[in-house]
């Protein structure tokens, strides 16, 4: 498993000494890879470093700790705020923080902080890879004409010809088989439409039916499969769809 980085900032150079002490006493698995005293050299830091951990002070001068928050474009990394401030801590969680640690440190406070900090990037890094996962399987397995399914329980793989019709919605994809089954994917439609080989068509926005399935054409603007299920046509769709029958 790879170490989990961070960086610590802090205008105040004990301050910066005694956390990383402490880090390496408690947590020899966390990798610091810098420590800044000005925020301005943070910023830029953070723009081109990737940490997965970020120790930040939030009274500093010029640039306090919520600003220079508000400079990144994007924040990729979980946040632990440091401050000898309680009344912070309400701020701290507005701004979706994963906790805070009051100054002077307390052991037991950094832990608590560190290990829910430490639970949300495994949960990141898990994510990452299984997604990693996926595009492997996809690409092997599409060439075998099958289309990879992610579900809550693992994953699906089903030859393209079982598919009647995909149907997208709110982000999701529901897959219509020629069973009558139906399986729902986190993937969107537009992620399948680049697996699927040259039998599939695009007929809407919210649907591509397999043409091998298609047994009727409806002038007002239906297709009907084989299972008599009814799939809406575009009027921008319909010219492509006949052509490919002329």
């Amino acid at each position: 498993m790879k170490p989990i980085t961070a960086i610590l900032i802090d205008d105040e150079i004990s301050n910066l000494k005694g956390l990383k002490q402490k880090l390496g006493k408690l947590f020899p698995e966390i990798e610091v890879q810098n420590t800044y005293q000005k925020p301005e050299e943070a910023i830029k830091a953070l723009k081109i470093k990737q940490p997965d951990l970020v120790f930040l002070d939030i009274e500093m001068p010029r640039i306090n700790g919520f600003d220079l928050l508000a400079q990144l474009n994007e924040i990729d990394f979980q946040v632990i705020f440091v401050t000898a401030y309680s009344e912070y801590a309400i701020e701290a969680f507005k701004q979706s923080v994963i906790d805070y640690v009051l100054k002077p440190i307390d052991d037991d406070d950094l832990i608590v902080a560190t290990n829910k900090a430490k639970q949300a990037i495994k949960l990141k890094n898990d994510l990452e890879s299984n997604h990693k996962l996926v595009s492997v399987l996809t690409n092997t397995i599409s060439a075998n004409n099958k289309i990879i399914v992610p579900t809550q329980k693992g994953m699906s793989f089903i030859p393209q010809e079982e598919v009647m019709h995909l149907e997208g919605y709110g982000g999701y994809t529901k897959i219509h088989l020629i069973n009558n089954k139906t399986i729902t994917s986190s993937y969107n439609l537009g992620k399948f439409e680049k697996l699927l080989n040259t039998r599939f068509f695009k007929c809407h926005k919210s649907h591509i039916v397999n043409l091998e399935k298609v047994r009727h054409f409806e002038n007002e603007g239906y297709l009907i499969l084989e299972n008599n299920q009814r799939v809406p046509i575009s009027r921008t769709n319909k010219k492509a769809f006949l052509k490919l029958f002329s």
